[in-house]
């Protein structure tokens, strides 16, 4: 079936149909570099990036844009508060933002403009308005008149009349209307600024995204994306300047995240419920947190608690160990070509080969489904399964089950690749998550073997009294015991 995506201008799925065939403009708003990114920022900046990889895997040339907010009044606040220029500000959290992203897996996009490096782009665009007759000034400041563009609110569907002013913009009475938004802010002083038709200013938050939208994808683009708190102002107010300064229709298809709670409730800052990337990877994997931020739709509101956090390291867990199986039986993807012969495979082999050769229409049925992720996500469960019960048949391996395991691992890793997951080899994920337990355990490697030696001595002098005693108290500590005939193994429980 083709691509499906829901558009909030519409409020419905539509079938994406890009404006030139085989190309996709694709721009997603950025942060403000303020401070470190939060769980949310992550939210959004994977959700979209699965979207570029499969716009991608689908055979499109994208054309993707992210930004950075890089003057502000936060940033200048907290410049201001440290002392330093506010470009010392912008620095550092970039590149903490871009180390956040890359420990995720997040791809980099075809741009990454600053709105600090497109002022010139912003004043046109403001001019153009004003000698529209759209924008007007007020002292230094230029406002959008959102009267005289009559669509405003398409996007959100809010009801102009329901809305007052101040809830949230600051009341001013040099504006024609409470909701009058602004372009060009007037310099303070000690404040960074820039020369404009108008005096010493700096640009306002909404007209930058749709300047470099502009710059790098034109007047019309396919998809925008973000978070579904830029649905207003933000993206409300994007539109409306921009289809006011070129006539044309600004975005075909708005694509919005749900929000990420807190054990269920809101993330704020004053609940005291507000992590950011840095403090999560402190306890969690990259690639586990990037898996849970998938494991629900994008559109769906998402909740982060310790225990669905462990839920999503389970089950990574659960692939990686099935990979991990797949290498010491020596398969690899993509190790085998042509037809297998069904009549050669156990039963649970032709499960797993019937599962297997169905994945790759299952996993497009999903993602053409409005990017359905968590769809994709069970369907390798289901297949993980298959593989498992493959091998606990029992028996030698034989030449048809390898082929059969290997057209498994091309569909999992095909899906991984779009998914950005799935990118350790398995037995270093499996070494690193092990450790990681450990840890959590209060418990060493070191620790457990000595014990394991202690209860061999123990059950070796016919104490068994005490090797039961071992076995138990390492047992309180999660730590099983596996014992055979080559000797004594152990797992976390």
């Amino acid at each position: 079936m083709p691509l499906r995506v829901y558009n909030t201008l519409t409020g419905k799925k539509e079938e994406f149909v890009p404006l030139v065939p085989g190309k996709v403009s694709m721009y997603v708003c950025g942060v403000t570099v303020y401070d470190h990114c939060h769980i949310g920022h992550a939210r959004a900046n994977v959700v979209f990036d699965v979207i570029y990889r499969y716009l991608l895997h689908s055979g499109y040339d994208v054309n993707y844009v992210r930004n950075y907010t890089d003057v502000d009044d936060k940033i200048i606040n907290r410049a201001n508060r440290e002392g330093v220029d506010f470009r010392e500000i912008t620095e550092r959290f970039i590149a903490e933002f871009d180390r956040d992203m890359a420990q995720l897996g997040v791809a980099v996009p075809t741009h990454q403009p600053r709105a600090t490096e497109h002022i010139d782009d912003i004043i046109r665009i403001v001019a153009s308005l004003v000698e529209k007759g759209f924008a007007y000034q007020a002292g230094g400041d230029i406002y959008f008149s959102i009267g005289k563009y009559n669509e405003y609110l398409k996007l959100s569907r809010r009801n102009l009349d329901d809305m007052k002013a101040g809830a949230r913009i600051e009341v001013d009475e040099r504006k024609s209307h409470p909701m009058d938004f602004v372009l060009w802010k007037e310099a303070k002083p000690g404040e960074p600024s820039w020369d404009s038709p108008w005096g010493k200013g700096r640009p306002g938050w909404h007209i930058e995204c749709s300047a470099m939208s502009m710059r790098f994808l034109g007047a019309t683009i396919d998809i925008h994306g973000g978070g579904k708190d830029l649905v207003f102002p933000h993206h409300e107010n994007e539109i409306a300047q921009s289809e006011a300064a070129t006539g044309r229709p600004f975005v075909r298809y708005w694509l919005h995240n749900g929000f990420v709670n807190i054990n269920s409730e809101k993330m704020s800052k004053s609940l005291g419920n507000f992590f950011t990337i840095r403090e999560v990877l402190e306890r969690y994997d990259a690639e586990a947190l990037r898996f849970f931020l998938l494991t629900a739709h994008y559109r769906s509101p998402l909740d982060f608690s310790d225990q669905n956090m462990k839920e999503a390291e389970a089950g990574l867990d659960r692939i990686y160990t099935a990979l991990a199986a797949m290498d010491e039986l020596g398969v690899g993807a993509g190790g085998h070509a042509g037809k297998i012969d069904a009549k050669l495979l156990k039963e649970a082999e032709k499960e797993l080969l019937e599962k297997a050769e169905v994945f790759g229409e299952r996993f497009r049925e999903a993602m053409d489904d409005d990017f359905n992720t968590a769809q994709v996500l069970g369907n390798i469960f289901d297949l993980v399964r298959a593989v498992n019960r493959a091998l606990a048949e029992g028996g030698k391996p034989s030449k048809a089950l390898k082929a059969v395991l290997s057209k498994a691992r091309v569909a999992l890793e095909e899906a991984g690749d779009v998914l950005g997951i799935l990118r350790t080899r398995p037995d270093d994920y499996l070494e690193k998550a092990r450790e990681r337990k450990l840890a959590e355990l209060g418990i060493t490697r070191e620790e457990i073997e000595a014990l394991i030696e202690e209860r061999a001595a123990a059950r070796k002098a016919k104490d068994f009294a005490r090797g039961d005693q071992i076995r138990d108290s390492l047992l309180a500590r999660n730590i099983v015991l596996l014992d055979s005939p080559q000797g004594t193994k152990w797992r976390i429980k």
